[in-house]
């Protein structure tokens, strides 16, 4: 969601508007209950480590792609050295769902991943 101008103020109370000071666009910003109308900012880190040990296939699936969708540019995704996460990862990294939203996938060490996502549209 884009942050309102003064412009789109005016426009909203139909009228010519010019405020000369904060507290004149404090007070219709104020009036116009925009603190509950416009949602804060969500921080998104630039980096973010994910431990799938002990998650089932299903849990680590949700997690991956929750990751995916956060925003978040770079993450370390840990499956472990054996198992069925790190097969099923490189699986769902070439051929699936979560796959459009990968730039690469790096293998770290045996049994984990350094992961770059795409940027997300802010629409």
């Amino acid at each position: 969601m884009r942050k309102l101008t003064d412009q789109d103020i005016a426009e909203m109370i139909g009228a010519d508007f010019s405020p000369d000071d904060s507290v004149t666009r404090r007070r219709v910003r104020t009036e116009l209950h925009l603190s509950t109308r416009i949602p804060a900012p969500v921080h998104v880190p630039e980096h973010a480590t994910l431990d799938l040990h002990m998650k089932t296939i299903e849990q680590s699936w949700n997690e991956i792609m929750e990751l995916a969708l956060s925003g978040v540019k770079n993450a370390k995704i840990i499956t472990g050295a054996s198992g069925i996460l790190k097969i099923k990862f490189q699986e769902w990294v070439r051929e699936s769902l979560l796959s459009p939203y990968i730039v690469s996938c790096t293998p770290i060490n045996n049994g984990s991943f350094a992961v770059k996502f795409r940027k997300l549209n802010s629409d």
